[in-house]
């Protein structure tokens, strides 16, 4: 059985893998994103997201746990006006991006890195070997690759009583570029542009074709536990 795990502490991410139907496990990595940046240098959003999520994956693929597993990273980068914006963290860095977004448009860029922690020998679940009968596990790829999704994201006007009253949910404060689309912060987009999951934080089907190139089918990790379309299905 193979297994992926989400380097992430997202829980939009980790909602997301589980309403898709995704079995994963969750390994959070202590990646210093300030360190990092500084070391590279990088400043261009896209070139960011997928160095950050590139250092989120390598952290966790180096830790005992994901040995025999396959690590995929994420991180997310606002771009707007030829600027890169992360989590703000604080109402008053929120309150000034929103003004600002207020009935504009911006580029959410999705990193995605995977890692193939899986044995590029092959081998058995006991020591045995392929002749004897025994569980062979799946041979690893040896894989070390990325993608960058991005998304443009079309805002509403937004009054300041609507950006304070969100601000004060606190659901901006931990978000690149302060907005979420799957909660408060839908009621403010107009449109995406886009993979709508790469708004959140993964995209599926970038998923899919990274796992595709680690000789991993996506349906290989459906678990039959995808949410019910009888929930969600419109009246």
């Amino acid at each position: 059985m193979t297994r992926l795990i989400l380097a992430s502490q997202s829980p939009a991410r980790t909602k997301l893998l589980s309403h898709a139907g995704i079995r994963h496990e969750v390994l959070v990595s202590d990646v210093d994103e300030d360190a990092v940046q500084a070391r590279y240098g990088v400043t261009d959003p896209h070139d960011t997201a997928l160095l950050l999520a590139r250092a989120k994956a390598e952290a966790v693929a180096s830790l005992p746990e994901a040995d025999g597993a396959i690590v995929i990273g994420c991180d997310s980068v606002f771009e707007f006006d030829g600027e890169a914006h992360g989590k703000p963290y604080t109402a008053e860095v929120a309150r000034e991006r929103m003004l600002r977004m207020s009935g504009s448009m911006g580029v959410l860029h999705t990193g995605h890195w995977l890692v193939d922690c899986r044995d590029t020998d092959g081998g058995t679940d006991d020591g045995g070997t392929a002749d004897d009968g025994d569980d062979v596990t799946a041979r690893g790829s040896g894989a070390t690759l990325g993608s960058v999704s991005s998304a443009e994201v079309h805002f509403m006007e937004m009054s300041t009583e609507e950006i304070d009253t969100y601000i004060a949910t606190g659901e901006p404060l931990q978000c690149a570029g302060s907005f979420t689309i799957d909660g408060y912060g839908g009621a403010f987009i107009r449109k995406v542009d886009g993979d709508p999951h790469t708004v959140v934080g993964l995209s599926i089907s970038t998923l899919r074709a990274l796992l595709s190139q680690a000789n991993v089918g996506i349906t290989e990790l459906w678990t039959g536990g995808a949410v019910d379309p009888a929930d969600v299905r419109a009246e």
